[in-house]
């Protein structure tokens, strides 16, 4: 798998979306990248690298390659934390893709969540009722937050009070990912070792 060529397609899409063009993807990629997979698409500022946006798709219900753009698109357009990203902007963005695994639920009892979530491996689920937030593997490490922080940082951005991950229909679920991202705009492609 190259992830340059996937990092490519999805600045490809943004670029073709700025153009007002139609975005056709040839098909050697969508053969090469037909396995369905859970993908994020992380955006950040250089060379500050602060983030600009981030959405994904957690499940593997689209080819690799349509994950990829739809995420890099949504990441660019459509985080409803900041303003869309501006043509301007297009050069002094980096792209980071995260390849998820399927997610799976912790069935542990709940006091025990916390010794069982690795941190710099784990990204977490946090379900409960209509609510539900994701948070990456990277997070918590780029935070330096201990498992229980993690925890409580996935419940708030399900939109659910801190401590809700200890209520017994609370459902948490884990999963890890692969993160690579570029050192600079249109840049070499770099693993992310998470520690």
């Amino acid at each position: 798998m190259d992830i340059r060529e996937l990092i490519h397609l999805g600045r490809f899409a943004v670029w073709n979306a700025f153009e007002g063009k139609e975005i056709s993807i040839p098909e050697h990629l969508k053969e090469k990248y037909s396995q369905n997979m859970g993908v994020f698409t992380t955006l950040k500022t250089y060379p500050e690298h602060n983030l600009r946006g981030c959405i994904g798709v957690p499940l593997p219900v689209y080819p690799l390659w349509y994950a990829t753009v739809y995420s890099s698109l949504q990441a660019a357009f459509q985080d409803p934390r900041f303003y869309p990203l501006r043509k301007e902007e297009f050069d002094k963005v980096v792209w980071e893709i995260t390849l998820l695994t399927p997610p799976e639920e912790i069935k542990v009892p709940k006091e025990e969540l916390p010794e069982v979530i690795e941190i710099g491996k784990d990204g977490l689920i946090i379900e409960r009722g209509e609510n539900k937030g994701l948070l990456l593997p990277q997070v918590p490490v780029e935070h330096g937050w201990s498992p229980i922080e993690f925890l409580e940082y996935t419940c708030l951005k399900a939109g659910l009070p801190k401590d809700c991950w200890k209520c017994r229909d609370t459902k948490v679920y884990r999963f890890s990912g692969e993160v690579y991202q570029e050192k600079e705009p249109f840049g070499e492609v770099e693993k992310v070792i998470l520690k």
